[in-house]
């Protein structure tokens, strides 16, 4: 059966579950999210609190001008005990000279805020006011010295300004204290498709290759209108010119160690894109390091950027067909012609809804009829220099695509090629103004590796029409709409497609049989050759029981490697 054949869905037959130990996983995933989403937050001393007399003072120290001479003269020694009677029942306005509250606010989440007010405050009642610096506030009651611990959620990315408020009011008395607090989550902005680097004409670097074990620094912050304060960046990395084995690692750079994960594998001869999404350096810089011995040409096109600061959220789909030429599903039947484009809707149809800013979708590029590459951009927009995947003749290759979308809801895939070649969208999520969920990127470490016993993997292969799952999300964990992913299959013996779907159906408790397989996915992530190895990223919804499944649509075994970089939150 071919690729293409494979890709369409064709042959599909139940397949049986291989499941790796679901503990090492959660407890990774865990730890990841606890460390990525750990704010430093904010902390004010109670010295910075700022007291303030309220006016009731100024009435309480007061007595009532009197109305007439005779009222005053008749009435001057009842009035004269009852002030001395008041005096005794009543607190001073100055008795409570110590008030003050310390407050400092961190936080274990994407959007969360977990605040603790330590008042300081004679034996008096008191009213507590928190302002989470979003239009919400918190209001409760506390007796004397008080230790308050509570904690809020902000709908989107940004910086809020905190205050506590604690009046005395027998005392007239107030004392305010706060600080501005940061989301550790970042919201996505969508960047036409713009090349950063290319080191086989010298943009964004000196011309010439990369040397093998060598790296090459690529500027973000302040390049291509990408704004400083970046906390991430969407690249299309492209390894070209290539003559012999390796691959590719993405990473901060500068005060950051190289992670012992890649983000794209390649041969001899090949050129291989792969989409990324990593984290930026202090500087202003991410790095590409080639783990290959020999020299290799590298390109970097930006898609778009995070930043915290409110932009758009994600909100991760079930993997939908939106587009495959071989059937005219949302174009024209018949191969895409040479050095032409179609223009397809995404916002508006199946779930996806309208004013969306920018969609997440896989590319595939299947029976090419000549060397060549597609490239993905705005409905709207003309044509960009960038790519986002590249094809030989034959060739089916898949690639992970974010790209911006049309006020009309619509995007445009171009052909690059001199020759016709078919051409297939799966739609795996969307960023807009009202998605909730903010990017944390992690330190990237791997889950899985079917080629060794670890990782909870019991050993064997990742046979031909089955499906591994594995448990990602931990109670611990809140809010996660998806993670991203780097697959890559490897040791392959014959064509076929990986897809990744959440699993309907919860990890079977330790004794139990496995869970049964849900309905097999229409739509592929990556596709492969006979001996590829072949990487792509994947934006992955854990669903709603926290489990992820991986399909291998082909009918030979293969090897599957999973690398987690990070997560969406919407808590």
């Amino acid at each position: 059966m071919t690729a293409a054949l494979v890709a369409a869905g064709l042959g599909i037959i139940p397949g049986t579950a291989q499941a790796a130990d679901p503990v090492p996983v959660a407890a990774g995933v865990a730890e990841a999210i606890a460390k990525a989403s750990t704010s430093e937050g904010f902390h004010s001393p109670a010295d910075r609190t700022i007291r303030t007399a309220l006016p009731a003072a100024e009435g309480n120290a007061k007595t009532a001008a009197p109305q007439t001479a005779r009222t005053a003269q008749t009435t001057q020694a009842a009035q004269t005990m009852q002030t001395a009677q008041t005096t005794q029942a009543a607190p001073d306005a100055g008795a409570n000279p110590a008030l003050a509250v310390d407050v400092s606010g961190t936080s274990y989440t994407a959007h969360g805020i977990e605040l603790t007010a330590l008042i300081t405050s004679a034996d008096f009642a008191l009213d507590v006011v928190i302002d989470w610096g979003d239009g919400k506030t918190d209001t409760v009651t506390a007796q004397g010295n008080a230790e308050l611990h509570h904690s809020h959620t902000y709908d989107k990315s940004g910086e809020y300004q905190v205050k506590v408020t604690v009046t005395d009011t027998a005392n007239a008395v107030q004392a305010a204290n706060g600080g501005a607090f940061l989301t550790p989550g970042s919201d996505f902005t969508p960047h036409t498709p713009t090349r950063l680097l290319d080191t086989r004409n010298g943009t964004g670097a000196p011309a010439g290759k990369v040397a093998g074990q060598g790296s090459a620094r690529v500027k973000v912050a302040g390049n291509a209108s990408v704004p400083a304060g970046v906390t991430a960046v969407a690249l299309n990395v492209t390894v070209t010119e290539t003559v012999d084995s390796g691959y590719v690692t993405a990473w901060p750079g500068a005060g950051y160690d190289r992670p012992g994960t890649s983000n794209l594998n390649y041969t001899a001869g090949r050129s291989i894109p792969n989409l990324v999404i990593v984290p930026v350096g202090e500087d202003g810089y991410v790095e590409l390091y080639n783990g290959g011995p020999k020299p290799v040409d590298l390109i970097a096109d930006v898609t778009g950027y995070f930043t915290r600061a409110s932009a758009g959220g994600y909100t991760s789909m079930t993997p939908a067909r939106f587009v495959d030429t071989r059937e005219g599903l949302g174009a024209p039947v018949g191969r895409l012609p040479a050095r032409s484009a179609f223009t397809t809707r995404i916002g508006g149809l199946r779930g996806v809804p309208q004013g969306i800013t920018a969609v997440a979708l896989n590319l595939t590029v299947t029976e090419p009829e000549g060397p060549g590459h597609l490239t993905v951009f705005s409905g709207d927009g003309p044509v960009p220099t960038a790519s986002n995947l590249n094809f030989a003749p034959g060739q089916t290759v898949a690639n992970a695509v974010i790209v911006p979308v049309a006020a009309d809801g619509t995007i445009k895939v171009f052909n690059g090629s001199w020759m016709p070649a078919h051409v297939v969208v799966d739609v795996v999520g969307y960023y807009s103004k009202d998605s909730r969920a903010a990017f944390l990127p992690f330190t990237p470490f791997r889950t899985l590796d079917t080629r060794v016993e670890a990782y909870g993997w019991p050993g064997g292969r990742f046979r031909a029409r089955e499906y591994i799952t594995q448990g990602f999300t931990p109670e611990a964990a809140t809010g996660v709409e998806a993670y991203v992913l780097n697959t890559t299959v490897t040791e392959t013996g014959g064509t076929g497609y990986l897809s990744v779907a959440p699993s309907p159906y919860p990890l079977p408790a330790e004794g139990e049989p496995a869970a049964p397989a849900g309905p097999r996915p229409g739509s592929s992530t990556l596709n492969w050759t006979s001996g590829e190895t072949v990487p792509n990223l994947v934006q992955a919804s854990d669903g709603d029981h926290g489990v992820i499944t991986f399909w291998n649509q082909g009918y030979q075994d293969a090897d599957l490697v999973l690398d987690v970089f990070g997560v969406y939150q919407s808590k």
